[in-house]
């Protein structure tokens, strides 16, 4: 019986398939594992006998070079990543509003007639049902609503999760959509420590505080949120901001709502009432004395909030 000779195994190790060579651990001549790859990683080598397990591996990456972000950009032949603020996940055909052909020309008057129709066959297959109708409608209003309160991209994708769970346990039937999708990007916001109130929600929002409130609610019990009280020092830093106030009243308004907390005076009270009181607290005690009126417009609470505020905070602190 012939056995093959050792350069017809090298030949037959060499013709076996990657798929096969990436899972080699040991090599096939000495047995030892001391393979390594070549800086370009087109050959695997043995470090020990020097066989060539691998060759003229497939490059697997583009076939261009970028040196910028810009270039890459340009030169990428992939869409955009999967996105859960769009109700297909922007796995979609896009028809270009622009009535030109890949070489820049203007087309026809029968062809911008056909473009103009398959734009609108493409809008309307988007959507197969009202289910998807009623998602593509809410994740629009809480991206608006998201814009016009500067919210991170990050947070918007955790409300629109927040709202396909909502939707998935037949959660919004007898709710409205604009209230449903409002409330989750409220507990978005809540969640990831984000300082946006509920009178700032409601203000961008269609619906009111209250029906945005008892929709709240409702979904942090169903969906099993877990959400921490808000901490109003989380406000100081845009209240002030906003005031144009210093920073030593930034730090003493700090000082006062830790002494509060820590005598527990802020159990049942609004966070940006009492971050409002403890910044004119702070004013008055570094001397910046700002109206009482210009606080309760930034906070977006009344005045008489603050009035009844400050005083057990600057006491608090056992002050005159």
């Amino acid at each position: 019986m012939l056995r093959p000779s050792r350069r017809n195994e090298r030949d037959m190790t060499t013709e076996r398939s990657t798929d096969e060579r990436e899972g080699v651990q040991d090599c096939p001549e000495c047995e030892s594992n001391t393979l390594r790859t070549s800086a370009d990683g087109s050959e695997i080598v043995c470090e020990n006998c020097g066989l060539i397990i691998e060759e003229k591996s497939i490059d697997r990456g583009p076939e261009w070079r970028a040196y910028t972000h810009r270039e890459q950009q340009n030169k990428s032949r992939v869409g955009a990543p999967l996105t859960q603020t769009i109700h297909d996940k922007g796995l979609t055909t896009t028809i270009d509003w622009k009535n030109t052909d890949a070489s820049g020309h203007s087309l026809s008057e029968r062809k911008r007639i056909q473009m103009h129709r398959l734009r609108q066959w493409q809008t309307r297959i988007r959507t197969k049902d009202a289910g998807e109708r009623n998602l593509q409608f809410a994740l629009s209003e809480i991206d608006r609503m998201s814009s016009a309160l500067g919210i991170p991209r990050s947070v918007r994708e955790i409300a629109c999760v927040l709202y396909r769970r909502a939707l998935e346990e037949d959660l919004i039937q007898g709710r409205s959509i604009e209230g449903v999708a409002t409330s989750c990007l409220y507990a978005a916001c809540r969640s990831e420590n984000i300082p946006r109130s509920l009178e700032e929600v409601s203000g961008v929002s269609r619906v009111g505080r209250k029906e945005i409130g008892r929709s709240y609610t409702y979904l942090r019990r169903e969906l099993g949120l877990e959400i921490k009280p808000v901490d109003p020092k989380q406000y100081v830093p845009r209240f002030c901001s906003e005031l144009g106030s210093s920073d030593a009243v930034e730090a003493k308004t700090n000082e006062i709502l830790d002494a509060s907390i820590a005598k527990g005076l802020l159990s049942g009270k609004s966070p940006t009432g009492y971050a409002a009181a403890a910044i004119y607290a702070a004013s008055l005690l570094c001397n910046e004395k700002e109206t009482q009126d210009a606080v309760a417009s930034v906070a977006q609470v009344t005045e008489v909030t603050i009035r009844n505020r400050y005083p057990e905070q600057i006491d608090s602190m056992d002050l005159e």
